[in-house]
C-alpha cells in the first residue's frame, strides 16, 4: 500500500490578505490531520486557525479553538512547536482585541520557550511581539533585540524577519520624535527589501517618503509618494495610504485644491479598513471632512 501523502507545512498556506480564505484551507485539512494522529501537527493546525479567527476579529472563536489546542497539548509539556505557537497566537488573540496586559507574559514566555527549544524564527516572532505591547522605549528595544538574535540566527526563516524588524524599529524611532534615526532604519529595510524582492519594496518605499515628511522634507515626500501612486495606478491597485500621504504632502505644501481628491480617495479606501474603522475613527473622520473640503 502506498504511503499516505505528507501533510504540508502549514506556512505554505498562508495568505495574510485573506484570512477567510486561509481558515478555508486550514479547515479542510483538519480531517486529515486528526487521522495522521500527530497530536503536535494538530495542536499547530488549530494555533494557525485560531490566527485566521483573530484576524476577522472573531476573538471569542479564536479563543475556543486555542483552548482545543491547549486540550491536545496537555498540561506540563515540554517547550515545542505547537506550544510557543499556542503561546504566541492566545497573545495575539488578546492583544488584538485590546487585552495587552494579558498578552505581554505570553510572548514572554513564547520568547523563552521559543529559545530553549532552538526553534529561532518563533523567537524573534515572540520578541516582535513582546515589542508591540511594550511602551515605546521598551519597544525599541525589544525590536533590537529581535534585530541582533535574527541577525545572529543560523535559521534562514529567522533572518526573513529582519526587513521587518528594521521598519519596526524606524517606527519606534518616529513615535518618540527622532525622525533621523527612523530614516535611518527605514532606508535600512528598503536595502533589505530592494536586494531580495527588487520591485517588491513599495511599502518600504512609503515608509521613506513619510518619514522624509516629518523631516520638513515635504518636496522629496511628495515625489516618492507620486511614483508609488503612478505605479499602483498602473498596476490597477489603488493604495489608500499613498492618497492619505499625497494629500497630507499637498496640504503642508499649501495646495489644498490638488490634496482634496486624494483625502476624498483615501477615506474611500481606508474606511473599508475594518481595523482602521474600529482603531482610529478620528483619522477616518479627518479624511471624510478634508476630501468633502470642510
Amino acid at each position: 500500500m502506498a504511503d499516505p501523502e505528507p501533510l504540508p507545512r502549514l506556512a505554505g498556506l498562508w495568505d495574510f490578505g485573506d484570512p477567510a480564505a486561509t481558515e478555508v484551507r486550514f479547515r479542510a485539512l483538519l480531517p486529515r490531520a486528526r487521522a495522521a494522529g500527530d497530536p503536535g501537527y494538530l495542536a499547530e493546525l488549530l494555533t494557525q486557525i485560531a490566527r485566521t479567527e483573530g484576524l476577522q476579529q472573531r476573538f471569542d472563536d479564536a479563543h475556543r479553538t486555542l483552548d482545543q489546542a491547549a486540550a491536545l497539548l496537555g498540561p506540563g509539556a515540554g517547550p515545542s512547536r505547537a506550544g510557543v505557537l499556542l503561546l504566541l497566537e492566545r497573545g495575539r488573540a488578546l492583544d488584538s482585541s485590546k487585552r495587552a496586559a494579558e498578552a505581554r507574559p505570553l510572548f514572554l514566555r513564547a520568547w523563552e520557550n521559543a529559545r530553549a527549544a532552538g526553534l529561532d524564527v518563533l523567537a524573534v516572532d515572540a520578541a516582535h511581539m513582546v515589542a508591540i505591547v511594550e511602551g515605546p522605549e521598551e519597544a525599541l528595544a525589544w525590536n533590537l533585540r529581535a534585530i541582533a538574535f535574527a541577525e545572529a540566527s543560523g535559521d534562514a526563516d529567522a533572518r526573513k524577519w529582519l526587513g521587518s524588524l528594521y521598519n519596526n524599529a524606524g517606527w519606534d524611532h518616529h513615535r518618540a520624535g527622532r525622525f533621523g534615526d527612523a530614516l535611518g532604519m527605514f532606508q535600512r529595510s528598503l536595502a533589505w527589501r530592494e536586494e531580495r524582492s527588487p520591485g517588491k519594496a513599495s511599502t518600504e518605499r512609503w515608509c521613506v517618503a513619510r518619514c522624509l515628511r516629518s523631516l520638513g522634507r515635504v518636496e522629496e515626500a511628495l515625489a516618492g509618494q507620486r511614483a508609488l501612486l503612478a505605479e499602483g495606478e498602473a498596476a490597477g491597485e489603488p493604495d489608500g495610504f499613498v492618497h492619505e500621504e499625497m494629500a497630507e504632502c499637498l496640504l503642508a505644501l499649501g495646495r489644498e485644491g490638488e490634496a482634496r481628491p486624494h483625502f476624498r480617495e483615501a477615506h474611500a479606501l481606508l474606511s473599508k479598513d475594518p481595523w482602521l474603522s474600529r482603531d482610529e475613527p478620528e483619522r477616518i473622520g479627518r479624511l471624510g471632512r478634508l476630501g468633502s473640503g470642510e
